[in-house]
């Protein structure tokens, strides 16, 4: 399988990236170890976790996806097949305050690496800004991680264009390590958080970009058809937004190329994704084996001119 460099950075990814945020919230151990499997079988190699992921579960308290990776590096063996991904900055608790101050990090970076059982960290993400703490010192403490081996490259998810490029800048005037990838939320049904300010800043500083919520929490596959199916639901508060004119166009897009091509929805709207421009890989989950069939429809196969034209009038 093809794989596409990350930015400036010596990482390899496969054109899509695993979601782990699902291990140990609506995948068990043994579900997501099978689903990794799968995964790595398949030809991906890389996945994305954080150290608050997946607090939602009842009975969690945050680091159980990387406790999971970690057990299942362990059991496999497999550690230099993979790229792992994680974050720092949220709060163990929901509602919590941000933090990537520079004591934070170096704290937050010794449990991380603890769960997910390895010496070093692919890629560290800054997974939130606190909007306080000054740029240069959250750089300076991947600055000591990465001199110690325990980083080898770092990026940045949900900051506003004002502070990436003061983080950029800092990183060329202070001669502080560099945000390598930048990982934005965008979908067929969220593009404005990528569009435009963050996409060109992207583009000028060579950054890769990985996507969250590629499928809209799972709207995209047009499972749900409307917002009483999901009442009560936990779905309800990611998707309710979704329910209205434009989502109806976009879904209906989605399903005219999907007759089209005989391929689901999902594969389509993972595709669009990975046909933007400066998108190097979308992220994804999946908590069943057969939903992998999205994956290889996704890079098997490209949308038309014609056709994402259609896609990007039905969102715009």
């Amino acid at each position: 399988m093809e794989k596409k460099l990350l930015g400036n950075t010596k990482l390899e990814t496969a054109p899509i990236i695993f979601g782990g945020n699902v291990f140990g919230w609506t995948a068990n151990e043994k579900e997501s170890f099978e689903l990794m499997d799968q995964f790595l079988d398949m030809g991906f190699n890389m996945i994305d976790s954080a150290d608050v992921y997946s607090r939602w579960a009842k009975g969690n308290s945050g680091g159980e996806s990387e406790s999971i990776i970690g057990k299942y590096m362990k059991a496999r063996g497999n550690r230099h097949k993979l790229t792992i991904a994680t974050k720092v900055g949220s709060s163990m608790q929901q509602g919590g305050d941000k933090n990537i101050s520079k004591t934070h990090i170096l704290k937050a970076v010794e449990d991380s690496l603890r769960r997910l059982q390895t010496d070093h960290i692919d890629l560290y993400f800054t997974h939130w800004d606190d909007d306080k703490t000054p740029v240069e010192e959250t750089l300076e403490a991947y600055q000591k991680l990465i001199d110690q081996g325990k980083v080898r490259y770092i990026g940045a998810s949900n900051l506003s264009p004002e502070r990436l490029k003061a983080s950029l800048e800092a990183s060329k005037t202070e001669g502080l390590p560099k945000y390598e990838v930048f990982q934005p939320e965008y979908s067929l049904m969220v593009r404005d958080k990528f569009e435009g300010d963050i996409q060109e800043i992207c583009k000028k500083n060579n950054l890769g970009v990985t996507s969250y919520f590629s499928l809209a929490s799972g709207f995209l596959t047009g499972k749900y058809d409307n917002l009483e199916g999901i009442k009560g639901t936990e779905r309800e508060q990611f998707l309710k937004e979704y329910f209205n004119d434009r989502g109806k166009k976009v879904l209906k897009a989605l399903k005219d190329i999907s007759d089209h091509h005989n391929i689901s929805q999902a594969g389509i709207a993972l595709r669009w994704i990975i046909q933007r421009p400066g998108v190097t890989a979308p992220i994804a989950s999946t908590t069943k084996p057969d939903h992998f069939k999205s994956f290889k429809e996704a890079i098997s196969f490209e949308l038309t001119s014609e056709e994402m034209t259609m896609l990007n009038n039905a969102s715009s």
